[in-house]
């Protein structure tokens, strides 16, 4: 394990920055969200939770798949080159990590997604662990633990100083890097740091979402969940804006468009919302006809399909950013606890 004085982060920064690309919590009119590092960003690293999650690195918001041009009688396809920039995120959190890695479970899957295989081959992930926890946090119910980021390198933050250790070889390979900047930290430093994960485990088990309840939601609970009437009830305050959707670590719904450039076409894919009327719109229609359909389509996803095929992980990480941001107050802890009630189980 080693350690870096927080003061002496901008060197970190820069050192990285000087041979790959370095994404971090950056702040911009009030609001922190990723992205590229430069001598003149606002970073912030102590602000917990991003408004979006860094997944739109590895998956982003829009991309390019290939552009279409005509020469004469001939069409002409470029397809979009792949990442070959290595590139390092740093700062994200234990709920971030586990987003990517419920995101490898959809495009690395047979047949592989080369855009997002290209960003996952070439990306270092920094996570740091969760100093103090928020209310509206409940990683914890989906096993994950913030005091421990499961990333190329966790880091934790005690007094004026962030520790460091490699876990991956990736982690490895940015440490060889950075290492003139690092001082190795003796054996009472990192006993310091076993009591900042206790502490931050304190915290956990305080919040007041830790304990939910995940009984009855798994891959076998198909139909029992599908048709509960509680469904009709629960969608009624939904506005189906989609800022769950787009503010979730782990959605990884898409659309493919076309725009004409004047001059050719362009092929690109952005994120779009199971909550949207116009989600799968085909020529015959939409198989979900209605917001309650759609609304029971997103936690059904989160909590029964999705372990269903992926033996057994879910697809929410209990970051909590729907919780937060919500208009409607209406989020997953809400439905798991209203199932939690029906079944006459732990509220």
């Amino acid at each position: 394990m080693y350690k870096i004085k927080k003061e002496d982060l901008t060197a970190l920064f820069r050192a990285i920055a000087a041979e790959q690309e370095l994404y971090v919590p950056v702040k911009t009119a009030g609001k922190v969200n990723f992205g590229p590092w430069s001598e003149d960003a606002e970073v912030d690293i102590d602000t917990l939770k991003s408004v979006k999650s860094p997944k739109d690195i590895f998956f982003p918001q829009s991309e390019n798949l290939y552009t279409c041009e005509r020469e004469g009688r001939k069409l002409k396809v470029e397809p979009e080159a792949l990442k070959e920039q290595k590139f390092t995120v740093f700062g994200m959190r234990a709920c971030d990590v586990q987003g990517v890695k419920v995101l490898d479970q959809v495009f690395l899957a047979d047949p592989v997604d080369s855009f997002y295989a290209a960003r996952r081959k070439h990306g270092t992930m920094v996570a740091i662990a969760c100093h103090e926890p928020e209310e509206s946090c409940f990683c914890k119910v989906f096993g994950i633990d913030c005091a421990e980021p499961a990333a190329d390198v966790a880091a934790w933050f005690a007094g004026e100083e962030l520790y460091w250790k490699a876990l991956t070889e990736k982690g490895e390979l940015l440490t060889k890097q950075v290492k003139v900047l690092l001082t190795e930290a003796d054996a009472s430093e990192e006993q310091k740091i076993e009591q900042e994960k206790n502490n931050i485990r304190e915290i956990v088990e305080k919040l007041p979402y830790t304990h939910l309840s995940l009984e009855g939601w798994d891959g076998n609970a198909t139909e029992k969940r599908f048709d509960s009437p509680l469904w009709e009830e629960l969608y009624k305050p939904c506005l189906a804006c989609g800022t769950c959707t787009f503010v979730c670590p782990t959605c990884q719904c898409y659309d493919i468009k076309d725009y004409d450039t004047g001059h050719g076409v362009k092929r690109f894919r952005c994120w779009d919302s199971c909550m949207y009327s116009d989600f799968t719109m085909m020529a015959h229609g939409n198989n979900r006809t209605s917001q309650m359909q759609r609304f029971r389509q997103r936690f059904m996803h989160k909590l029964v399909y999705f372990p269903a095929n992926n033996n057994g992980m879910y697809s929410c990480v209990g970051c909590g950013r729907c919780v937060e941001k919500c208009p409607s107050a209406l989020n997953i802890v809400k439905v798991i606890k209203a199932f939690e009630k029906e079944g006459g189980e732990k509220a």
